[in-house]
């Protein structure tokens, strides 16, 4: 029978004001009064009540020029044209599949949308809505990028590039989008020997990282040989680092995994997600992440 480790809870000691995640930012609760200036102009989030602007939402209030919105901290994915995403497939329709991306509706790569096996370049043919099932099928995990968003609100997705595709052997994390910072790549090779996927949103795919890009198959074959023994230790490692950062509200980005990653190594894989040895590693990640800043 497995132990069991019981600890008593301890008194927390409350993080300066420099050290808190988004210290410049202007969080609000739902009524809070943002502005009384009737100049601004009302975004998502917000309502006017008496010549006040009022947040809605609990979130980050954000302002573009005049207009005010509120970002919901915990909300679904809302899509925007260059989003790299993680989705899985779960419908094969019509010269279409349809792809869940923790959106409030599914998203849609359609069959035009994707680069045929070898990168072919060719328009699509009967053939080819024949073998739709060859290509992806129900439970697939894909990479992708967002192309466009549909009048409701649904993503419609592409695959026209050779790193987006059909995804292998690896670890899916979900997490809110909103932790997830916005970066010019997503497609991260960390130096501990495996990869990370940041889709935009809040699905993270961890995978031993290739030792040459197979650009022939035009992304739709998985490596199913059998990952080594260090490799899987790396990628659960990685795993709860990312979990641990996400409890204590962390933005996460290549730097800020790899500073946690690199804090836990004192400790075995295992023990990172205890309550005690979790904030210990996320205020040395935090804090290395501040003396970069600074």
């Amino acid at each position: 029978m497995a132990a069991v480790t019981r600890g008593l809870p301890a008194v927390r000691e409350p993080l300066d004001s420099g050290a808190r995640r988004g210290g410049e930012k202007h969080l609000v609760a739902p009524g809070d009064t943002i502005t009384t200036d009737t100049g601004y102009m009302r975004g998502h989030g917000t309502y006017v009540e008496d010549d006040k602007l009022i947040a809605s939402v609990a979130g980050v209030v954000e302002r573009v020029n005049k207009l005010v919105c509120v970002r919901a901290l915990k909300a679904r994915y809302n899509g925007e044209i260059g989003d790299i995403v993680v989705g899985r497939i779960t419908e094969v329709q019509q010269k279409r599949w349809k792809v869940e991306t923790n959106s409030r509706l599914d998203s849609v790569l359609l069959l035009s949308s994707i680069n045929l096996p070898g990168g072919e370049l060719r328009r699509k043919s009967a053939e080819d809505e024949l073998a739709m099932r060859d290509y992806l099928q129900e439970g697939d995990l894909i990479s992708a990028e967002v192309q466009s968003i549909f009048s409701d609100g649904a993503v419609s997705l592409h695959t026209r590039s050779l790193k987006y595709g059909k995804l292998g052997q690896g670890v899916l994390v979900q997490v809110s989008p909103s932790l997830v910072k916005r970066q010019k790549t997503h497609f991260h090779d960390l130096p501990c020997g495996a990869s990370v996927i940041l889709g935009n949103n809040g699905f993270i795919w961890i995978y031993p990282t290739p030792e040459q890009k197979d650009d022939e198959a035009g992304g739709y074959t998985s490596n199913l040989e059998p990952v080594p023994l260090s490799d899987r230790e790396v990628i659960s490692r990685l795993r709860n680092c990312i979990v641990a950062l996400v409890t204590h509200k962390m933005m996460l980005f290549d730097t800020s995994i790899l500073y946690c990653y690199e804090a836990s190594l004192p400790h075995q894989i295992k023990d990172i997600l205890k309550p005690e040895v979790t904030e210990e590693i996320v205020l040395e990640a935090r804090q290395r992440l501040l003396d970069l800043e600074g």
